[in-house]
């Protein structure tokens, strides 16, 4: 199997290309820079063929793809700034990354008879209840920039394809890029008291295990709309913090605060971020590890603990 994966100088793209490697599977990494650009942490992803390319531009996407002869795509490449998507000048090129870009691949890939993963989110929804959303659920209201393009891109996937994977992911950190854990960590060491919001509820996701179950996912043909986050329950950003606090014997004192006092961000947030995961274990899917166990192996990785 050949494995073609967009966004590998990304979090979530730079652990696919390893699992990948890790298993024996040919992977062609490729992302907007002229070369790789992600960390050089002596991993495989160095080490494997890369392919520069802009997901905006039509011709290229779908000559990179039937040049590569992947029988997959996993697609990670996106527009993740959230607050910045928010910025009028910035709305055509999120939606010409997150909706165009993932149309071009979706359509290369069609043309290649291949099969593809598309990363989605829990923004696509409007974030209201306590229940947790199911992934076949379709009542979509997103409540930002961000959020209307990523759902711009499922719909791209799902009207052009017949073997597709849409999975959707919240809160997610991994070795590869900027996260909350980063950067909880960075305010930590520089303040004796941080304000955390409690009334945003989801589960974190760690990137390296995503990884392994989208591999695992895009060997078999059991297509459709995914949630997977890791286990453990459903928590706030604050007792996320808090914990992350615990595990790496940092005594900085974590403040609760509700999303209305720690004031306005330009994007809005989902206070409901649960995801129903059900699904990956009715299709024969492992689930991702306890949410704890992540944050204690994602530190001893950063060499925190």
């Amino acid at each position: 199997m050949k494995v073609f994966v967009t966004g590998v100088g990304g979090q979530l793209g730079h652990d696919v290309m390893n699992d990948l490697a890790s298993r024996g599977i040919e992977g062609i990494g490729s992302d907007i820079q002229p070369a790789y650009s992600g960390i050089d942490d002596g991993s495989a992803v160095t080490r494997m063929p890369y392919v520069p390319l802009d997901i905006t531009d039509r011709a290229a996407v779908e000559k990179a793809i039937a040049d590569s002869g992947a029988d997959a795509v996993v697609h990670c490449a996106a527009w993740t700034a959230v607050d910045a998507a928010e910025d009028p000048e910035n709305r055509p090129k999120v939606m010409a990354i997150n909706v165009d870009g993932t149309r071009n691949i979706a359509a290369a890939v069609k043309k290649a008879g291949a099969k593809m993963i598309y990363i989605s989110t829990d923004y696509v929804f409007d974030g209201q209840g306590t229940a947790p959303w199911k992934p076949d659920c379709k009542d979509y209201a997103p409540l930002n920039v961000y959020g209307e393009s990523k759902l711009g891109g499922e719909m791209a996937v799902s009207e052009t394809l017949d073997k597709y994977f849409i999975v959707r992911i919240a809160w997610v950190f991994g070795l590869n890029g900027k996260n909350f854990i980063r950067t909880m960590l960075n305010v930590g060491k520089t303040h004796d008291e941080v304000r955390v919001v409690n009334d945003q509820i989801g589960t974190p996701t760690y990137t390296l295990d995503l990884a392994r179950l989208l591999v695992d996912m895009v060997q078999t043909e059991k297509y459709g709309y995914y949630h997977a986050t890791n286990e453990g329950g459903y928590i706030s950003w604050y007792d996320f913090t808090c914990e992350i606090y615990r595990q790496a014997g940092m005594k900085t004192k974590v403040t609760p605060v509700t999303t209305a006092e720690y004031g306005l961000s330009k994007a809005a947030r989902p206070f409901n971020s649960r995801l129903d995961k059900s699904k990956l274990a009715e299709n024969g899917f492992t689930p991702l590890p306890d949410w704890k166990d992540a944050v204690s192996r994602y530190l001893r990785a950063l060499g925190e603990i």
